[in-house]
């Protein structure tokens, strides 16, 4: 048995973990690794830890001790820092690594998106552009706007957070992809939104508040992602089985591997 880990959290992560168990069920061991952040994950397939590894020594650490013969790294687009500590504990352990990349949202001609670098500079020119916006992040990213006191906020969140949002004017509505046209349409109107702010993610899960705000014509603050790790990816699970497919077979019958 060969043993991998996914690091995960996302829907691509979850959907590996029980691809794998599906083509591989004698052939590899998984386990998928999640940050902590949500308190009820959905279900994954496989043995499941919770929790950080301290660091990419810490990981490097893990990999070894457990035995770990490949990782993947099916971790959310904005999750930079797992990543490049993937990348370092991987290169120490000498286990191979795939990215797992969640292929990103193609601009539309109607879409109105204005491309930031960053939270911060998101926080700097959302007052100019409405007044009710609608911010589709993570709880840490919403302490950039702490400052931002012209601007009431709909904040859509996964779990409700322990502690109060560093936010002015905010209401906080909780709920879990995939989203329908319908309900975003919804949640648009009973708001009155008038520019909504996210994060260049991809996937298909939360794509349905684009294709809203395009047919209410709303701006949309775009932070874009951050550069992705060097390495070996695919852009979707088959091709990350298919990885794992070659990484098994014998030295020599090896396909190549077909890059995003």
């Amino acid at each position: 048995m060969h043993r991998l880990l996914i690091l995960g959290g996302t829907g691509e992560a979850s959907a590996l973990a029980a691809g794998v168990l599906r083509r591989f069920p004698e052939r590899i061991d998984v386990t998928s690794s999640l940050a902590g952040r949500t308190e009820r994950p959905g279900p994954i397939a496989g043995a499941v830890r919770i929790g950080g590894f301290g660091g990419a020594a810490g990981l490097a650490a893990y990999l070894s001790e457990r035995g770990i013969d490949l990782l993947v790294d099916a971790t959310h687009p904005f999750a930079a820092q797992v990543s490049a500590q993937a990348r370092a504990a991987c290169e120490a352990a000498g286990v191979p690594r795939l990215m797992l990349r969640r292929r990103p949202w193609r601009r539309h001609p109607l879409d109105r998106w204005i491309e930031v670098e960053d939270f911060a500079a998101a926080a700097r020119i959302v007052s100019k552009i409405g007044r009710r916006a609608w911010l589709t992040l993570g709880t840490g990213e919403v302490a950039a706007f702490a400052d931002v006191r012209d601007v009431r906020f709909l904040v859509r969140l996964i779990d409700r957070p322990r502690a109060p949002l560093p936010l002015k004017f905010h209401e906080i509505v909780v709920g879990r992809g995939p989203f329908s046209v319908v309900a975003e349409r919804h949640l648009i109107q009973l708001h009155a939104i008038d520019v909504l702010v996210c994060k260049a993610s991809g996937g298909e899960a939360t794509a349905a508040k684009l294709v809203a705000a395009r047919e209410a014509s709303l701006p949309v603050i775009m932070v874009r992602r951050p550069p992705a790790e060097p390495g070996e990816a695919v852009d979707t699970v088959e091709g990350a089985l298919n990885w794992l497919e070659q990484r098994l077979a014998p030295a020599g019958r090896r396909p190549e591997l077909r890059r995003p």
